[in-house]
């Protein structure tokens, strides 16, 4: 700029008048509170654009915070007086752009002549004589540019070197990069020798360079932001996709078991109708009946005595450099590109697990029987005809049955040693086979034991079945089972080839010898265990204990053995049903009764407890029929056998405990 006289000089100068971020003449000077520091409103705005995060404003000069309230910016108070100067000075000058358009005086001489040029190299402005004389042969390689194409704004060229406050003939043309301030070479001699110092044309220089990397970085981060931007739409839009499905399926889940659960109860409704329609048609027989009686009386009567008849009733280059740091570190910041695309990725993943189907069963009706043969007893019947709730976390609504079903532990016998295999003896006793402290022991649901005496006293007994005769099968290790008649004579022996694991036994209804070892199959032998008359392939790994129904149906256990507890019904070629599978640690152990009804006992020893459910078969399928929850049994160890006893009556035996207990259905 063309400096002027003291007698000419505006009231202020243009550098009095500059924002110290846009570096030009104020646009409605606005002060910080906290510091007093004037910019312009627009430039505050734009500063504060990337701090919309906080709740202050840093000042870019001396980094005072000034807090903001809900408007921000808008709430800042005009700087009065500066802006009153700035108005002063354009009036003064001719206007805005007259100070676009002043020409520079020439710095190279005294003269004060226009300048026509600047040299880059020297930092003078220079005007006609000093132009011609810098194309002297020692100013060879300078930078000289027009003043023109600087008014026209083709180029840009550095500002005049300020004069140092402290030693005012010094030129402030060095930059302290520690200190972040101009100063004089005299200032960096005494405040600033161990201070990296930079020239101010290298140091504008590289601040120029400094701010075109930051533009073009700031360009390339905007559309990087902006593309991220569209991709979490698009991520919302999977995300709304993957919640929809899950919607979908749960309400298709919720429309087949509210229609299942609708014709069940609907079937529910009707078989209490047929109870109510049955207990109405014995009333009405028996109503009938009395009617009959009443006339045939009254006819007798009539006869005897006409007359007793009667009837019944019933967010400056020092602020540039503070704000291109900030700036930079801001730039530096990662973009997230993954957490919109691992939400989606979490809701995709979602997935709906439908509940079991058999929990929508409300139950049934139980048969009612006809022809009783008073209104109190058939009054009595409908009465115990109760409702049985179901457990809270299911959906059934439950059954009709005549009492509660239970099971209850009528007898608690202690056993002389670890029992290592059961078997059925009577409707009220079992047999219990002992290894390590041999022999066989009869204990009836009294507690009452006594060693069974038609064997060796010292067999290792593994398990063991009696037959319809009495002849008892003992499992003696590995490969043998023996045959004993009831008079201790071994009446044969059964070799299984190839087994590494211990025999266990049972028999069918027709004395069929059944073997397992914890393998993939099942051995049937003829009564005198002389001939292998069936081999059955299992489908689960394993199988360690199996039954046998009235019809030849095999149910089979894993029990406790490597994979998961497995129940399972086949026939006799191999075919079988689904599958009974236990979760975690429950082992399952079953037993079948003379009704051909399958008792599971699921056992937690980690918990300690015993469940019990009661099935019926359905095919090669198992129904649930009722869940019995057992009190008082907490096994310890994870050999176990049930044995049906009578219809009424079941044994369950672990370690050295023996439970005798009473079945009500």
């Amino acid at each position: 700029m063309a400096e002027k006289t003291g007698e000419e000089k505006a009231p202020s100068s243009p550098e009095n008048l500059t924002c110290p971020l846009c570096l030009d003449i104020f646009d409605e000077a606005t002060n910080l509170t906290s510091c007093g520091h004037t910019f312009c409103r627009k430039c505050l705005k734009n500063y504060d654009l990337s701090h919309q995060d906080l709740g202050h404003m840093i000042c870019p000069l001396c980094r005072n915070t000034t807090e903001l309230s809900a408007n921000r910016v808008d709430d800042f108070l005009t700087n009065v007086t500066v802006n009153g100067l700035v108005d002063d000075y354009h009036a003064k000058c001719g206007g805005m752009n007259a100070v676009l358009e002043t020409r520079p005086k020439c710095t190279a001489c005294k003269f004060q002549r226009d300048a026509v040029s600047f040299c880059e190299t020297c930092n003078f402005y220079m005007c006609t004589n000093c132009d011609c004389s810098h194309e002297q042969s020692h100013f060879e390689g300078h930078e000289i540019v027009s003043i023109q194409d600087i008014i026209n704004g083709k180029v840009s060229v550095g500002h005049q070197s300020e004069k140092c406050c402290i030693h005012k003939q010094e030129n402030k043309d060095m930059f302290c990069a520690d200190c972040k301030v101009h100063v004089c070479f005299k200032c960096v001699i005494v405040d600033h020798q161990i201070h990296k110092i930079k020239n101010q044309v290298h140091f504008e220089q590289e601040l120029r360079l400094k701010v075109n990397d930051l533009v073009q970085r700031c360009a390339t981060k905007k559309s990087e932001l902006e593309k991220n931007i569209q991709n979490v739409e698009v991520q919302r839009h999977e995300v709304y996709t993957a919640v929809q499905r899950l919607l979908d399926d749960v309400g298709q889940a919720y429309r087949i078991k509210a229609k299942k659960l609708e014709e069940n109860h609907r079937n529910l409704i009707e078989s209490i109708n047929a109870v109510k329609r049955s207990f109405d048609d014995d009333l009405n027989v028996l109503k009938s009946n009395d009617r009959k009686r009443i006339k045939g009386i009254c006819s007798s009567i009539t006869l005897v005595d006409n007359d007793r008849l009667r009837r019944l009733e019933t967010d400056s280059l020092t602020a540039h450099t503070l704000l291109c740091e900030e700036l930079d570190a801001m730039l530096k910041e990662a973009t997230d590109h993954t957490s919109a695309a691992a939400i989606t990725k979490k809701a995709q993943e979602k997935r709906y697990k439908p509940a079991d189907d058999t929990r929508l069963d409300l139950g049934s009706i139980t048969e009612s029987t006809t022809g009783h043969t008073s209104v109190a007893a058939i009054t009595k019947k409908a009465q115990k005809k109760t409702s049985q709730p179901a457990d809270d976390i299911d959906l059934g609504i439950g059954s009709i049955s005549e009492s509660v079903h239970k099971l209850q532990v009528i007898q608690c016998v202690d056993l002389r040693g670890d029992m290592w295999g059961m078997t059925h003896y009577s409707d009220d006793s079992v047999a219990i086979g002992y290894g390590e402290t041999h022999g066989v022991d009869i204990i009836d649901s009294a507690g009452k034991q006594e060693q069974y005496a038609n064997i060796p006293s010292n067999i290792v007994c593994y398990d063991l079945v009696f037959q319809n005769d009495r002849s008892v099968c003992i499992s003696t290790g590995t490969n043998e089972a023996h045959i004993y008649s009831p008079n201790e004579s071994r009446k044969s022996t059964i070799h299984v080839k190839n087994s590494c694991y211990t025999i266990r036994i049972n028999r069918s209804q027709s004395d069929e010898i059944l073997i397992s070892n914890s393998e993939k199959q099942v051995y049937i032998y003829d009564p005198t265990g002389s001939t292998l008359k069936h081999t059955i392939p299992t489908k689960h790994n394993i199988t360690r204990q199996v039954s046998a129904t009235r019809s030849g149906l095999l149910v089979t256990s894993s029990c406790n053995y490597i994979d998961s507890s497995v129940v399972m019904v086949y026939d006799r070629v191999g075919n079988a049903g689904k599958s009974l599978q236990a979760p975690g640690d429950i082992y399952l152990y079953a037993a079948v009764d003379e009704q051909d009804r399958v008792y599971v006992a699921s056992v937690d020893f980690k918990n300690g407890n015993v469940m019990m459910r009661l099935y019926d078969l359905d095919g090669l399928n198992l129904k649930e029929r009722v869940e019995f929850k057992v009190p008082n049994l907490k096994p310890s160890y994870d050999c176990c056998y049930l044995v049906s006893l009578s219809p009424n009556m079941l044994a369950f035996a672990y370690d050295k405990k023996l439970f005798f207990i009473k079945v009500s259905l």
